[in-house]
């Protein structure tokens, strides 16, 4: 079918399948992507919305053997530059001026940056912070920190744990996975001392560090966590802390303009916030991550698909979103004009925190020991994704007591030198 432009030049119809994850801000982009396709009623859109470990299994399965369902791939600051590396996406590069790509945060667009050219622009990017009920830290009589100890934190959770009320002092990710429960993890470890690998790219995990840092992990979740924490990922302790069952969470500052937001979270006026714990070694690499719309090399579709990834991370979009559902709701970590903005530094208490947390992160710092990777919550290497899923596993099994910590960081360790051995490591060294 052929459509009319604006200039009157006929366009053949296309349609774009876009992958996505069905956290709360892609749900509203799906919902307000109808004005899209008013706007261009040449371009239709198919969504393909799932889970976040199963998104990232289907999009890397599809780009690696050039398959070519999606058109469009929700992906993060991860697989961008190795992606784009092995030149399986298409550059973003000829964008309009009215994009505005300098007004992109600048730590954020480096991550999406590889040999000059951006490879995928930015829906919403995050730090991390601690949340906490400000009505059960004054009823215990106790007062978070502006920067609080992993050592501090734990003695928080034992004081606001009110288990029969289902009421548990400390929510974190516990779902397996390279990006959820390893997300946390590796930067607990990092806080600690600890890394994945050596400079001989020999795996660091069955060491002091990581025993600390898991045994923190293992011993909160289990005196302080809300039942069956191996099925919780960030939607589900986003969930519990909204309606009411956290007292504490350590997680993405992307979920502040949820929890704050009183449509969404029946604890709106009851949310403060802290900077991320920190442990034994101080300026540990921070987190830094971002959801990004990119389009693969195998796209037929590649013009649609510029038009509608350049549409839902702009300006307009943000501005969008805010007449929609509120200047608390719009996607953050993008745009210095977001947090330039008046109307959303007045919505969101939490901006100038964000904004700063961001600007300052430091995922490609030194560990305590020297490491030949970058990453702060993952390590960016191609191989990461298997081996992160895989030890993700193993420390789950320590939450649902299948397994102590010693014996899940002896597998750990284990499994990784033989996966580093089979991919014929140290060839970066």
């Amino acid at each position: 079918m052929l459509v009319l432009t604006g200039a009157g030049i006929a366009r053949a119809d296309s349609t774009i399948t876009i992958a996505t994850v069905n956290n709360g801000d892609m749900v509203v982009m799906q919902r307000l992507s109808t004005q899209f396709e008013q706007q261009h009623p040449d371009i239709h859109l198919r969504w393909v919305v799932l889970e976040e470990n199963v998104l990232r299994q289907r999009v890397t399965t599809d780009i690696a053997t050039k398959a070519g369902q999606f058109d469009v791939l929700t992906i993060g600051n991860y697989e961008v530059p190795i992606w784009a590396k092995q030149g399986w996406l298409t550059p973003m590069d000829n964008l309009p001026a009215s994009y505005a790509v300098d007004d992109l945060l600048k730590p954020v667009r480096a991550g999406l940056t590889y040999d000059g050219k951006l490879y995928g622009l930015p829906f919403y990017g995050e730090s991390a912070m601690t949340y906490y009920r400000t009505d059960l830290f004054a009823k215990a009589g106790i007062k978070m920190p502006d920067a609080p100890t992993y050592d501090q934190i734990r003695g928080f959770a034992d004081k606001i744990t009110d288990k029969p009320n289902q009421i548990y002092g400390m929510c974190l990710r516990g779902k397996p996975g390279w990006g959820e429960n390893m997300a946390y993890v590796t930067s607990l470890v990092n806080a600690e001392g600890g890394q994945w690998f050596n400079m001989q790219w020999k795996p660091a995990i069955d060491t002091p560090a990581w025993h600390k840092a898991v045994s923190f992990y293992d011993d909160i979740l289990k005196a302080d966590g809300p039942p069956g924490a191996t099925s919780n990922g960030f939607n589900e302790n986003l969930a519990l802390f909204a309606s009411g069952h956290c007292g504490m969470w350590i997680d993405a500052t992307v979920a502040g303009g949820l929890l704050y937001d009183k449509k969404q979270s029946t604890v709106a006026d009851k949310v403060g916030f802290a900077a991320m714990p920190t442990g034994s070694f101080k300026g540990a690499p921070t987190w830094l991550w971002s959801w990004n719309l990119a389009i693969p090399a195998t796209s037929k579709q590649k013009d649609a698909a510029r038009t509608f990834v350049t549409w839902a991370t702009s300006k307009e979009y943000i501005q969008l979103v805010a007449k929609n559902n509120g200047w608390v709701s719009v996607p953050p970590g993008t745009r210095d004009s977001t947090y330039d903005n008046p109307d959303y530094q007045k919505a969101a208490p939490f901006a100038a925190f964000v904004h700063k947390a961001i600007e300052v992160a430091n995922p490609d710092g030194q560990t305590e020991q020297p490491r030949p990777y970058a990453g702060a919550q993952f390590a960016a290497i191609p191989e990461f994704q298997g081996i992160g899923t895989q030890v993700g596993q193993t420390i789950a099994g320590t939450l649902t007591g299948q397994t102590t910590v010693d014996q899940a960081l002896r597998a750990a360790q284990s499994a990784t030198e033989r996966t580093m051995r089979q991919s014929g490591y140290p060839k970066r060294q």
